[in-house]
């Protein structure tokens, strides 16, 4: 009979999972720099499709949004330029430092971090970060929803959407706790009902919807808050 080798295994190297702390602090109690509306939208598993379906929904008039999909960098880029052909806002890939404009949705690239900062002048801009994944995934939901609740606050609205694991759940909870409006995708219209579940687990949504009717509450939300300026 042969041998069995006595050489001990080699540990698997386990990649740690980090929160959003390694990547910004979370501040509490600060003042929004601006009463632009700021809309923040978090995905993975099934969040291409249903970021098509979501975005080709919305009219050009929309505010700034920022998008965290779980994505490899390589494709990022092109995914950008899909759904810019198919909606009525521009779409693009995230670039570090743009000073963020109405009608527009940024995607974060598949390499970075995607985070709302101030600008240089009263407004948010874009911010790339490329520091280790959260949560084991970067882009990771988590960092994009913190950005927005510690800048943005209650002139925020999060959502999210179909996807795998916990990423953006405490995200979107700060976001609830600094006074944002928070939407979560309902588990008959998710692909994987993953981090909607952990976002309602944690009582970080306002309110459960199906895909097909978040564009439509997303315009309704936009237009009462445009009406209180």
């Amino acid at each position: 009979m042969g041998q069995f080798s006595r050489e001990p295994l080699a540990p698997m190297e386990v990649v740690p999972s980090h929160n959003a702390d390694i990547i910004l602090p979370r501040q509490t109690g600060r003042t929004p720099l601006t009463r632009q509306t700021v809309i923040v939208v978090g995905s993975s598993t099934g969040g291409t499709e249903a970021l098509r379906v979501l975005l080709s929904a919305l009219p050009p008039t929309m505010p700034p949004i920022l998008v965290t999909q779980h994505m490899p960098e390589l494709f990022t880029k092109s995914f950008a330029a899909r759904l810019d052909s198919l909606c009525q806002l521009q779409v693009k890939e995230a670039e570090d430092g743009e000073r963020l404009q109405a009608g527009t949705v940024y995607i974060a690239p598949g390499h970075s971090h995607l985070l709302l900062k101030s600008a240089t002048t009263i407004g948010y801009a874009t911010s790339l970060h490329h520091g280790p994944p959260v949560n084991r995934h970067r882009p990771s939901v988590d960092v994009l929803f913190r950005s927005a609740a510690n800048l943005a606050g209650k002139n925020c609205i999060g959502v999210i959407l179909t996807g795998m694991g916990r990423d953006g759940a405490q995200g979107m909870l700060e976001l609830k706790e600094a006074g944002a409006y928070n939407i979560a995708q309902d588990e008959a219209s998710c692909v994987v009902f993953g981090m909607p579940k952990e976002a309602i687990a944690l009582k970080g949504q306002h309110e459960v919807l199906p895909l097909t009717s978040i564009a439509s509450r997303l315009v309704a939300l936009v237009a009462q808050r445009q009406s209180t300026v």
